[in-house]
């Protein structure tokens, strides 16, 4: 089983059409004409020290992709404003890690948009 991870803190999946799954090796720019068909894209965290799923998540937004965007893996508590931030709009994380790394902890980086450093060194300047 799995734990979704949102703004709101932990939910149960609710989703129950097709996924795209895209591991993180994936170019998006070569699986364009799925992408332009998936409703849901899941990106594959295989580890927390593997970021390249941000970069993924942030091609596929720039790309025009305006679907529902999850992280699915090994992402950690601390990684969720970041996962906000590029384009994610869910993380799915094992009920193992939802033991390890309860939901005060996912909701204590719920407000991405407060927690970016960039923003607050520009506002600095």
């Amino acid at each position: 089983m799995s734990v979704i991870v949102r703004d709101t803190g932990f939910e149960a999946e609710d989703w129950n059409g097709d996924i795209l799954d895209m591991p993180p090796d994936a170019d998006p720019a070569e699986c364009r004409a799925a992408i332009g068909k998936a409703e849901m894209i899941r990106v594959e965290f295989p580890s927390f020290s593997d970021g390249r799923g941000f970069t993924i998540a942030r091609r596929l937004r720039l790309m025009g992709y305006g679907g529902r965007l999850r992280a699915h893996g090994h992402v950690i508590a601390d990684q969720y404003s970041m996962a906000r931030r590029v384009g994610f709009d869910e993380v799915e994380i094992s009920d193992e890690l939802a033991v390890r790394q309860p939901e005060a902890q996912w909701l204590r980086r719920a407000d991405w948009r407060a927690n970016d450093y960039q923003s607050r060194l520009k506002a600095c300047a």
